[in-house]
């Protein structure tokens, strides 16, 4: 009764902090899926130049936590710049540019593990690059990446608790302000775990429905 009285008597502020964060979910999601799909298909095209640099950044992107790349991101770096940058801007794309190379990731994987018998058939069937990539690459990597990019895009959503660290007023932002006036952590953070399993768990399910449903090994014969 406590959590839904305090989901009641706060649900002003709750509200205003869910939209921060599925505001800022929204922009993550947009950029890295589209970025991190065209930098996954330049990495296995031009693997000798794009490919090398790309991976590199990867690379080092995977051993820095993302906590370490916002601090950076909104202290250091705009201090060296001397300019001053919305925090919310600033975990936007902090958090984007990570989403961008998990999804180049998975891309670049996909294209890699496609079966080379295909793109040889499309060929022998005189069908053009761009149209083998169309019609038949692409519906295929679909089927076997879209699982994977949804649980990315659920640990993305997650992640921006970090922005609140930087001034966001996200969800979890509010519920440390709601904290510090009424001091029920109990509570307030049982239904901030409430809150989050209501918008992730289904998103997971759909990705294991998804996975279950469509994806295959598509070198089977």
């Amino acid at each position: 009764m406590e959590i839904i009285r305090t989901f009641v008597e706060y649900h002003t502020g709750i509200i205003a902090g869910l939209q921060t964060t599925l505001k800022l979910s929204i922009i993550i999601w947009t950029l890295g899926l589209l970025t991190g799909t065209a930098l996954g298909v330049a990495e296995n095209y031009w693997r000798e130049s794009i490919g090398i640099y790309a991976r590199s950044l990867s690379f080092v992107l995977s051993g820095l936590p993302p906590l370490v790349l916002l601090f950076w991101l909104h202290y250091p770096l705009q201090g060296i710049l001397n300019v001053n940058i919305d925090p919310f801007i600033t975990a936007a794309g902090a958090l984007s540019l990570i989403n961008t190379f998990l999804v180049a990731d998975i891309v670049n994987d996909a294209l890699l593990d496609f079966p080379e018998q295909y793109i040889t058939a499309a060929k022998v069937c005189g069908l053009s690059p761009r149209t083998t990539f169309l019609k038949i690459q692409l519906p295929l990597i679909l089927r076997s990446t879209i699982p994977r990019l949804l649980l990315v895009q659920v640990s993305m959503l997650q992640g921006t608790i970090f922005a609140s660290l930087i001034s966001v007023d996200e969800i979890f932002r509010v519920a440390q302000r709601i904290n510090a006036q009424i001091y029920r952590p109990v509570e307030v953070y049982t239904a901030l775990g409430f809150l989050f399993l209501m918008i992730c768990l289904p998103l997971n399910g759909l990705a294991l429905w998804m996975k279950h449903q469509f994806t295959r090994n598509i070198s089977e014969k």
